[in-house]
């Protein structure tokens, strides 16, 4: 770990997990110490929640150090903005900084009670982190994907305590978003599915439990609106500012399809597709041409400066 807890945050974090059990949320007690594999706008936000809103020391682990600091770097802004609005104390901030640390080794999660996976969208480096994990992680350490449709059963696959694995998909951006799916694999225990429920409580967020299908529920929605969004621009229905204020001002969403994609990032958007079409075979799922096009130049959407719209 890059760095010890000072003695004001340790002693916080001894009366926040006696608040939290005062609170009904009796099974956080058994997660002393979270972990967070990858430092982009996900694992830091669910970093910065597991810290700020439970209180619990988390290590936050990314092969990329430049990665690391450029997460916590953006954590201190989130933690600025909410001391200038007055949502926290300034102490309350500093706590919170404390409480996470990062680090570029795999093995420093070895203590953590409870690991969130949140890399790329990609089977492959999935499987190789969560293989990595099961040599790693305490024997009753609890093991989860934030995947957003990749099977969890697979991902499971991968170690040989398939039971302690499970999915818990949290909503973009993490501090904001309440939503957590939660989903079981095949050989997930029922005790671990309470145990990841009561943390995404603890966390301040409203639980559903989704059967692992592919792309669950939020994106097995989702990613067909999406993309019949981009079908509707590639073919020159209309222009992109016009897709999105028919969606916002005529059926009351808060943002267009196509201004959430590049929220979302296009990259991601096009691999949960790609999840889509080739897990259920359905063509309705099958990706816009256009969106793998902006994929292949590079156009990402906001987190690389230009995707449908220019930032």
């Amino acid at each position: 770990m890059s760095r010890l807890l000072s003695s004001t945050a340790r002693k916080f974090v001894v009366r926040s997990n006696f608040m939290n059990q005062a609170r009904g949320f009796s099974s956080i007690d058994n997660v002393k110490r979270v972990g967070v594999i990858g430092s982009g706008q996900m694992g830091l936000g669910i970093a910065y929640v597991a810290a700020n809103v439970t209180r619990l020391p988390v290590v936050l682990m990314d092969i990329n150090q430049a990665q690391n600091e450029k997460g916590l770097q953006f954590m201190d802004k989130l933690l600025a903005k909410d001391v200038a609005k007055n949502k926290i104390t300034a102490e309350h901030a500093k706590i919170t900084r404390e409480l996470v640390s990062t680090t570029t080794k795999m093995s420093t999660l070895s203590d953590a009670d409870f690991v969130i996976e949140a890399a790329s969208e990609n089977l492959n480096i999935k499987t190789a982190i969560f293989r990595d994990l099961d040599q790693i992680c305490k024997p009753d350490s609890i093991m989860a994907t934030n995947t957003s449709s990749i099977s969890i059963t697979k991902i499971a696959a991968a170690t040989k305590r398939a039971e302690q694995v499970i999915g818990m998909h949290f909503m973009n951006p993490v501090p904001v978003m309440k939503l957590v799916e939660i989903i079981p694999g095949l050989a997930t225990s029922d005790q671990v599915l309470e145990q990841t429920r009561s943390l995404a409580t603890a966390m301040g967020k409203t639980c559903t439990v989704v059967q692992d299908i592919p792309g669950f529920v939020a994106n097995r929605l989702l990613m067909p609106y999406i993309n019949e969004a981009f079908m509707l621009l590639e073919c020159g229905a209309a222009s992109a500012e016009d897709i999105d204020t028919t969606m916002k001002l005529g059926t009351n969403m808060p943002m267009g399809p196509l201004t959430l994609a590049d929220f979302i990032g296009l990259d991601t958007c096009l691999a949960i597709t790609k999840v889509l079409y080739e897990n259920t075979g359905d063509s309705k799922y099958r990706s816009s041409v256009l969106l793998q096009k902006y994929v292949d130049a590079g156009w990402m959407g906001k987190k690389s400066g230009k995707g449908v719209y220019t930032y």
